[in-house]
């Protein structure tokens, strides 16, 4: 599969640095942290994610694969709630949306995760997401460098823009 974002090392930009907060794990809720992090390497801005609660399920080796789309209490579903609500439509949307990002020729997160580490993007698991769901560095991808708290993660970060998502 042909990659829409293929890297290559841009100039740096001096002394620029952005930090991403993903703390929500669905599949149509990753995609704004991924894809940002991947514009901001391919800028030369110093990049960082830190991946907290649900958005931890992003780098989880066996959640990775099985990000879902929940359309009930999503303001901007086209769907009514009652209807989004219905079984068998959050399988729906999902699939809808796996069929949009092939069209698209977009890579899956696992994908995503990869290319970004390769790129230089620093990515962080929270230490207590980790605590709260029972999960360890083996249960993480291995682009994941370290499983730091929020503080380690501003500290790390100093003068970075943070976006939260």
């Amino acid at each position: 599969m042909s990659t829409p974002f293929p890297f290559q090392q841009p100039a740096p930009q001096a002394g620029r640095k952005i930090a991403l907060i993903c703390a929500k794990g669905g599949l149509d809720e990753c995609y704004p942290v991924l894809i940002m992090a991947n514009a901001a390497r391919m800028s030369g801005i110093e990049t960082s994610v830190f991946f907290t609660f649900y958005g931890l399920d992003v780098v989880t080796k066996d959640r990775v694969d099985h990000l879902h789309v929940n359309m009930v209490g999503n303001p901007a579903s086209p769907m009514p709630a009652w209807v989004a609500g219905l079984p068998g439509m959050p399988a729906m949307a999902e699939s809808f949306m796996r069929k949009k990002l092939t069209e698209l020729d977009l890579p899956g997160p696992r994908e995503m995760i990869g290319m970004l580490a390769e790129s230089g993007c620093r990515m962080y698991g929270c230490e207590l997401a980790m605590k709260m769901f029972g999960r360890t560095q083996d249960d993480l991808l291995d682009e994941v460098e370290e499983i730091i708290t929020a503080t380690d993660f501003f500290d790390r970060t100093v003068g970075a823009d943070i976006i939260f998502v």
